[in-house]
């Protein structure tokens, strides 16, 4: 009798479509199995790149892996470099940017699952 293995690999992440240039690689999450407990991402956003402000239901861990990442976290401008990572608590008003002059790749995990009836973005 064969069971099922007590663990997952993700080796087709899916790849939510941008029209704004950001490599989004869902790995676990409501777009690619369905998850709508936890959501990890892998992300490239390229130089000069921005999202409209959003306040998100859920909490949001980012880890940058190469290059910065700006955040607007209700008026306070933080800036992560590699190597950093953040956590924004779900509720707060928040607006994701690459003003810089090279791309940052960086992971985001999102609790509960990012999903866009969740994540109420502004404009």
């Amino acid at each position: 009798m064969l069971s099922k293995k007590p663990y997952i690999i993700q080796k087709s992440p899916f790849i939510v479509p941008t029209t704004d240039g950001k490599l989004i690689e869902e790995h676990f999450g409501n777009a690619t199995n369905g998850d709508a407990q936890l959501s990890i991402a892998h992300m490239i956003a390229p130089a000069g790149w921005s999202e409209p402000f959003q306040t998100p239901e859920f909490d949001e861990y980012t880890y940058i892996i190469k290059g910065k990442k700006q955040f607007n976290i209700e008026g306070d401008i933080v800036i992560l470099e590699a190597g950093q990572s953040i956590k924004i608590e779900k509720n707060t008003r928040v607006q994701y940017s690459n003003p810089f002059i090279e791309s940052c790749e960086y992971i985001a995990i999102c609790l509960p699952a990012f999903s866009m009836n969740l994540v109420n973005r502004e404009g």
